[in-house]
Protein backbone atom coordinates (compact mmCIF):
# COMPACT_ATOMS: atom_id res chain seq x y z
CA UNK A 1 0.00 0.00 0.00
CA UNK A 2 1.30 3.46 -0.89
CA UNK A 3 2.22 5.49 2.16
CA UNK A 4 -0.05 8.47 2.80
CA UNK A 5 1.43 11.86 1.84
CA UNK A 6 2.82 14.05 4.58
CA UNK A 7 0.28 16.50 6.04
CA UNK A 8 0.42 20.16 5.06
CA UNK A 9 -0.19 21.11 8.71
CA UNK A 10 2.08 20.37 11.62
CA UNK A 11 2.08 21.17 15.30
CA UNK A 12 5.46 21.27 16.93
CA UNK A 13 5.33 20.47 20.64
CA UNK A 14 8.25 21.82 22.67
CA UNK A 15 8.46 19.03 25.23
CA UNK A 16 11.37 20.74 26.99
CA UNK A 17 9.10 23.73 27.62
CA UNK A 18 6.36 21.40 28.86
CA UNK A 19 8.77 19.76 31.28
CA UNK A 20 9.95 23.17 32.45
CA UNK A 21 6.37 24.35 32.99
CA UNK A 22 5.41 21.34 35.12
CA UNK A 23 8.56 21.62 37.22
CA UNK A 24 8.06 25.36 37.70
CA UNK A 25 4.43 24.86 38.77
CA UNK A 26 5.46 22.02 41.06
CA UNK A 27 8.04 24.29 42.68
CA UNK A 28 5.43 27.04 43.08
CA UNK A 29 3.06 24.59 44.77
CA UNK A 30 4.52 25.37 48.19
CA UNK A 31 5.44 21.86 49.30
CA UNK A 32 2.44 20.25 47.62
CA UNK A 33 2.93 17.91 44.68
CA UNK A 34 1.72 19.00 41.27
CA UNK A 35 -0.42 16.62 39.28
CA UNK A 36 -1.39 17.20 35.66
CA UNK A 37 -4.69 17.70 33.88
CA UNK A 38 -4.41 15.71 30.66
CA UNK A 39 -8.08 15.84 29.66
CA UNK A 40 -9.13 16.71 26.10
CA UNK A 41 -6.03 15.06 24.63
CA UNK A 42 -3.70 17.14 26.80
CA UNK A 43 -5.68 20.30 26.02
CA UNK A 44 -5.53 19.52 22.32
CA UNK A 45 -1.77 19.13 22.01
CA UNK A 46 -1.69 15.32 21.90
CA UNK A 47 -1.39 12.82 24.70
CA UNK A 48 1.22 10.77 22.84
CA UNK A 49 3.64 13.69 22.84
CA UNK A 50 2.73 15.34 26.12
CA UNK A 51 2.17 12.56 28.62
CA UNK A 52 5.65 11.01 28.33
CA UNK A 53 7.13 14.48 28.84
CA UNK A 54 5.02 15.03 31.96
CA UNK A 55 6.16 11.67 33.32
CA UNK A 56 9.76 12.65 32.62
CA UNK A 57 9.18 15.93 34.45
CA UNK A 58 8.01 14.06 37.56
CA UNK A 59 4.21 14.11 37.46
CA UNK A 60 2.49 11.17 39.16
CA UNK A 61 -1.23 12.06 39.31
CA UNK A 62 -3.22 12.60 36.13
CA UNK A 63 -6.76 13.89 35.57
CA UNK A 64 -9.11 13.26 32.66
CA UNK A 65 -12.76 14.22 32.28
CA UNK A 66 -14.31 11.29 30.40
CA UNK A 67 -14.03 7.55 30.94
CA UNK A 68 -13.26 7.27 27.23
CA UNK A 69 -9.99 9.11 27.85
CA UNK A 70 -8.61 6.43 30.19
CA UNK A 71 -7.43 4.02 27.51
CA UNK A 72 -5.08 6.44 25.75
CA UNK A 73 -3.58 7.61 29.05
CA UNK A 74 -3.15 4.05 30.32
CA UNK A 75 -0.75 3.31 27.47
CA UNK A 76 1.75 5.51 29.32
CA UNK A 77 0.87 5.42 33.03
CA UNK A 78 -0.59 3.01 35.55
CA UNK A 79 -4.37 3.19 35.38
CA UNK A 80 -4.51 3.72 39.13
CA UNK A 81 -2.78 7.07 38.60
CA UNK A 82 -5.62 8.29 36.35
CA UNK A 83 -8.59 10.08 37.93
CA UNK A 84 -11.85 10.59 36.04
CA UNK A 85 -13.46 13.90 36.94
CA UNK A 86 -16.98 13.14 35.68
CA UNK A 87 -17.33 10.22 38.07
CA UNK A 88 -19.47 7.07 37.73
CA UNK A 89 -22.55 8.29 35.88
CA UNK A 90 -23.97 4.77 35.60
CA UNK A 91 -23.27 1.17 36.58
CA UNK A 92 -21.12 0.61 33.48
CA UNK A 93 -18.79 3.45 34.49
CA UNK A 94 -18.44 1.95 37.97
CA UNK A 95 -17.74 -1.51 36.56
CA UNK A 96 -15.12 -0.06 34.19
CA UNK A 97 -13.40 1.70 37.09
CA UNK A 98 -13.31 -1.46 39.18
CA UNK A 99 -11.94 -3.52 36.31
CA UNK A 100 -9.27 -1.07 35.17
CA UNK A 101 -8.32 0.63 38.43
CA UNK A 102 -9.05 4.13 37.13
CA UNK A 103 -10.15 6.28 40.06
CA UNK A 104 -13.59 7.90 40.01
CA UNK A 105 -14.18 11.39 41.35
CA UNK A 106 -17.48 11.27 43.24
CA UNK A 107 -19.63 14.32 42.47
CA UNK A 108 -23.00 13.59 44.08
CA UNK A 109 -24.73 11.50 46.72
CA UNK A 110 -26.14 9.39 43.88
CA UNK A 111 -22.66 8.70 42.53
CA UNK A 112 -21.46 7.82 46.03
CA UNK A 113 -24.23 5.27 46.43
CA UNK A 114 -23.65 3.90 42.94
CA UNK A 115 -19.95 3.42 43.67
CA UNK A 116 -20.57 1.67 46.99
CA UNK A 117 -23.23 -0.60 45.46
CA UNK A 118 -20.81 -1.60 42.69
CA UNK A 119 -18.22 -2.71 45.24
CA UNK A 120 -16.53 0.58 46.05
CA UNK A 121 -12.89 1.09 46.84
CA UNK A 122 -10.50 3.99 46.44
CA UNK A 123 -12.11 7.16 45.10
CA UNK A 124 -11.86 10.93 45.23
CA UNK A 125 -14.52 13.45 46.21
CA UNK A 126 -15.36 16.79 44.60
CA UNK A 127 -16.97 19.43 46.80
CA UNK A 128 -18.75 22.34 45.15
CA UNK A 129 -17.59 25.49 46.93
CA UNK A 130 -19.00 28.03 44.50
CA UNK A 131 -18.38 27.16 40.86
CA UNK A 132 -21.67 25.23 40.74
CA UNK A 133 -20.62 22.64 38.23
CA UNK A 134 -19.88 19.16 39.58
CA UNK A 135 -19.50 18.28 43.25
CA UNK A 136 -21.49 17.62 46.39
CA UNK A 137 -22.70 20.56 48.42
CA UNK A 138 -20.74 21.29 51.61
CA UNK A 139 -23.87 20.49 53.63
CA UNK A 140 -23.82 16.96 52.19
CA UNK A 141 -20.42 15.93 53.57
CA UNK A 142 -22.09 14.27 56.56
CA UNK A 143 -24.34 12.04 54.46
CA UNK A 144 -24.05 8.31 55.18
CA UNK A 145 -23.13 7.61 51.56
CA UNK A 146 -20.16 9.96 51.79
CA UNK A 147 -19.12 8.41 55.11
CA UNK A 148 -19.02 5.03 53.38
CA UNK A 149 -16.46 6.09 50.78
CA UNK A 150 -12.76 5.18 50.83
CA UNK A 151 -11.56 8.71 50.14
CA UNK A 152 -8.11 9.38 48.80
CA UNK A 153 -8.23 12.97 47.53
CA UNK A 154 -10.85 15.52 48.56
CA UNK A 155 -10.93 18.36 46.07
CA UNK A 156 -12.77 21.44 44.91
CA UNK A 157 -12.36 23.74 41.92
CA UNK A 158 -11.75 27.48 41.93
CA UNK A 159 -14.12 29.56 39.81
CA UNK A 160 -12.23 32.86 39.52
CA UNK A 161 -8.60 32.21 40.43
CA UNK A 162 -7.40 34.26 37.47
CA UNK A 163 -8.89 37.36 39.13
CA UNK A 164 -8.29 38.98 42.50
CA UNK A 165 -11.80 38.61 43.86
CA UNK A 166 -13.38 37.75 47.20
CA UNK A 167 -14.74 34.51 45.78
CA UNK A 168 -11.28 32.94 46.00
CA UNK A 169 -11.12 33.40 49.75
CA UNK A 170 -14.75 32.36 50.17
CA UNK A 171 -14.10 29.11 48.33
CA UNK A 172 -10.95 28.47 50.35
CA UNK A 173 -12.83 28.91 53.63
CA UNK A 174 -15.72 26.72 52.47
CA UNK A 175 -13.31 24.00 51.38
CA UNK A 176 -11.44 23.95 54.67
CA UNK A 177 -14.66 23.86 56.67
CA UNK A 178 -16.11 20.98 54.67
CA UNK A 179 -12.88 18.97 54.63
CA UNK A 180 -12.66 19.06 58.42
CA UNK A 181 -15.67 16.72 58.54
CA UNK A 182 -14.14 14.06 56.29
CA UNK A 183 -11.52 11.32 56.45
CA UNK A 184 -9.11 11.49 53.51
CA UNK A 185 -5.47 11.17 52.50
CA UNK A 186 -4.93 14.51 50.77
CA UNK A 187 -6.57 17.77 49.76
CA UNK A 188 -6.51 19.51 46.36
CA UNK A 189 -7.92 22.90 45.39
CA UNK A 190 -5.55 24.85 43.12
CA UNK A 191 -5.58 24.81 39.34
CA UNK A 192 -2.92 26.68 37.32
CA UNK A 193 -4.15 30.09 38.42
CA UNK A 194 -4.74 28.83 41.96
CA UNK A 195 -1.09 27.88 42.28
CA UNK A 196 -0.20 31.52 41.68
CA UNK A 197 -2.58 32.63 44.46
CA UNK A 198 -0.11 31.44 47.06
CA UNK A 199 0.62 28.84 49.71
CA UNK A 200 -2.81 28.88 51.34
CA UNK A 201 -4.33 27.35 48.22
CA UNK A 202 -1.75 24.59 47.68
CA UNK A 203 -2.72 21.97 50.31
CA UNK A 204 -1.30 18.54 49.34
CA UNK A 205 -1.83 18.34 45.58
CA UNK A 206 -2.27 20.96 42.87
CA UNK A 207 -3.92 20.24 39.52
CA UNK A 208 -2.38 22.47 36.82
CA UNK A 209 -3.74 22.26 33.31
CA UNK A 210 -3.64 25.37 31.11
CA UNK A 211 -0.23 26.58 32.26
CA UNK A 212 1.40 23.23 31.59
CA UNK A 213 0.69 23.79 27.92
CA UNK A 214 1.79 27.42 27.74
CA UNK A 215 -1.21 29.33 29.07
CA UNK A 216 -0.62 32.23 31.43
CA UNK A 217 -3.53 32.46 33.82
CA UNK A 218 -2.17 35.21 36.11
CA UNK A 219 0.56 37.89 35.91
CA UNK A 220 2.68 35.96 38.43
CA UNK A 221 3.24 33.35 35.72
CA UNK A 222 4.42 35.77 33.01
CA UNK A 223 8.12 35.04 33.47
CA UNK A 224 7.60 31.42 34.48
CA UNK A 225 5.58 29.71 31.76
CA UNK A 226 7.02 28.95 28.34
CA UNK A 227 5.23 28.50 25.03
CA UNK A 228 4.67 24.82 24.16
CA UNK A 229 2.57 24.71 20.96
CA UNK A 230 3.87 25.95 17.61
CA UNK A 231 1.41 25.42 14.71
CA UNK A 232 2.76 25.62 11.16
CA UNK A 233 1.04 25.45 7.77
CA UNK A 234 2.34 24.95 4.24
CA UNK A 235 1.78 27.18 1.24
CA UNK A 236 -0.45 25.35 -1.24
CA UNK A 237 -0.18 27.80 -4.11
CA UNK A 238 1.53 31.03 -4.98
CA UNK A 239 -0.31 33.32 -7.38
CA UNK A 240 -0.45 36.86 -8.72
CA UNK A 241 -3.52 39.09 -8.68
CA UNK A 242 -4.15 42.40 -10.37
CA UNK A 243 -5.24 45.66 -8.79
CA UNK A 244 -8.99 45.55 -8.26
CA UNK A 245 -9.24 41.75 -7.98
CA UNK A 246 -10.73 40.33 -4.80
CA UNK A 247 -9.78 37.46 -2.50
CA UNK A 248 -11.97 34.91 -0.80
CA UNK A 249 -15.63 34.70 0.14
CA UNK A 250 -17.77 37.83 -0.22
CA UNK A 251 -14.87 39.68 -1.85
CA UNK A 252 -13.95 41.08 1.53
CA UNK A 253 -10.46 42.07 0.37
CA UNK A 254 -9.76 43.92 -2.87
CA UNK A 255 -6.19 44.36 -4.05
CA UNK A 256 -5.16 48.05 -4.08
CA UNK A 257 -2.34 47.20 -6.50
CA UNK A 258 -0.82 44.19 -8.25
CA UNK A 259 0.12 41.64 -5.58
CA UNK A 260 1.71 38.26 -5.02
CA UNK A 261 -0.29 36.11 -2.60
CA UNK A 262 0.00 32.68 -1.01
CA UNK A 263 -2.84 30.23 -0.40
CA UNK A 264 -2.08 28.43 2.86
CA UNK A 265 -3.31 25.07 4.14
CA UNK A 266 -5.09 26.28 7.27
CA UNK A 267 -8.70 27.12 8.09
CA UNK A 268 -11.45 27.11 10.64
CA UNK A 269 -11.72 23.30 10.46
CA UNK A 270 -8.24 23.33 12.00
CA UNK A 271 -9.22 25.70 14.80
CA UNK A 272 -8.02 28.81 12.99
CA UNK A 273 -11.28 30.70 13.30
CA UNK A 274 -12.40 33.83 11.47
CA UNK A 275 -11.69 35.88 14.58
CA UNK A 276 -8.01 35.71 13.64
CA UNK A 277 -8.72 38.30 10.95
CA UNK A 278 -11.90 39.94 12.23
CA UNK A 279 -10.23 43.35 12.39
CA UNK A 280 -8.21 42.84 9.21
CA UNK A 281 -5.03 42.75 11.28
CA UNK A 282 -4.24 39.01 11.28
CA UNK A 283 -0.98 37.63 9.97
CA UNK A 284 1.19 34.54 9.69
CA UNK A 285 4.94 34.56 10.16
CA UNK A 286 7.93 33.73 7.99
CA UNK A 287 10.71 34.02 10.52
CA UNK A 288 10.19 37.47 12.02
CA UNK A 289 8.41 38.74 8.89
CA UNK A 290 4.65 39.29 9.22
CA UNK A 291 2.54 38.18 6.27
CA UNK A 292 -0.91 39.84 6.51
CA UNK A 293 -4.05 37.73 6.12
CA UNK A 294 -6.26 38.72 3.21
CA UNK A 295 -10.03 38.25 3.30
CA UNK A 296 -12.06 35.70 5.21
CA UNK A 297 -10.72 32.52 6.74
CA UNK A 298 -12.16 29.53 4.86
CA UNK A 299 -12.68 25.99 6.14
CA UNK A 300 -9.39 24.68 4.74
CA UNK A 301 -7.50 27.71 3.45
CA UNK A 302 -6.37 31.21 4.18
CA UNK A 303 -4.63 33.71 1.93
CA UNK A 304 -1.60 35.80 2.88
CA UNK A 305 0.19 38.73 1.30
CA UNK A 306 3.66 37.62 0.15
CA UNK A 307 4.94 41.14 -0.56
CA UNK A 308 7.38 40.92 2.36
CA UNK A 309 8.61 37.43 1.46
CA UNK A 310 8.67 37.13 -2.37
CA UNK A 311 11.13 34.23 -2.18
CA UNK A 312 8.53 31.85 -0.69
CA UNK A 313 7.32 28.97 -2.82
CA UNK A 314 4.65 26.28 -2.75
CA UNK A 315 5.44 23.78 -0.01
CA UNK A 316 7.23 26.32 2.20
CA UNK A 317 6.09 26.47 5.83
CA UNK A 318 4.66 29.46 7.68
CA UNK A 319 4.22 29.84 11.42
CA UNK A 320 1.03 30.75 13.27
CA UNK A 321 1.66 33.34 16.05
CA UNK A 322 0.54 31.16 18.98
CA UNK A 323 1.92 32.75 22.11
CA UNK A 324 -1.33 32.20 23.97
CA UNK A 325 -1.65 35.52 25.78
CA UNK A 326 -1.06 37.48 22.57
CA UNK A 327 -3.25 35.16 20.50
CA UNK A 328 -6.09 35.48 23.01
CA UNK A 329 -5.89 39.27 22.84
CA UNK A 330 -5.86 39.25 19.04
CA UNK A 331 -8.75 36.80 18.58
CA UNK A 332 -10.89 37.40 21.70
CA UNK A 333 -10.77 33.62 22.25
CA UNK A 334 -9.73 32.28 25.64
CA UNK A 335 -6.36 30.59 25.95
CA UNK A 336 -8.21 27.35 26.72
CA UNK A 337 -10.14 27.58 23.47
CA UNK A 338 -7.05 28.38 21.43
CA UNK A 339 -5.45 25.14 22.60
CA UNK A 340 -8.35 22.74 22.54
CA UNK A 341 -9.78 23.70 19.13
CA UNK A 342 -6.59 22.82 17.24
CA UNK A 343 -7.82 20.26 14.73
CA UNK A 344 -6.87 16.67 14.05
CA UNK A 345 -5.28 17.47 10.69
CA UNK A 346 -2.14 18.79 12.39
CA UNK A 347 0.67 16.26 12.46
CA UNK A 348 1.78 16.29 16.08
Amino acid sequence: MVEAPAPSLRLRIDTDALIHNWQALDEMSAGASAGAAIKANCYGLGIEACLPALLKAGAEEFFVAHWSEVEAASRHVNTGDISVLHGPMNAQDAAFALETGAVPVINSIEQARRWIEAGGGRCHLMINTGINRLGIQPAEVGDDAIAGLDLDIVMSHLASADDNVAQNGDQLDAFITAAQLLDYNSLSLANSAGIALGNDFAFDLTRPGLSLYGGIARPELNDVIRQVAYPEAAILQKRSIKAGESVGYNAEFTAPHDMTIGVVSLGYADGFLRTWNSEGTGFLLHGAEQLPLLGKVSMDMIVVDLTNAPELREGDWLSVPYSLQDAAQQTSLSQYELLTILGNRFAR
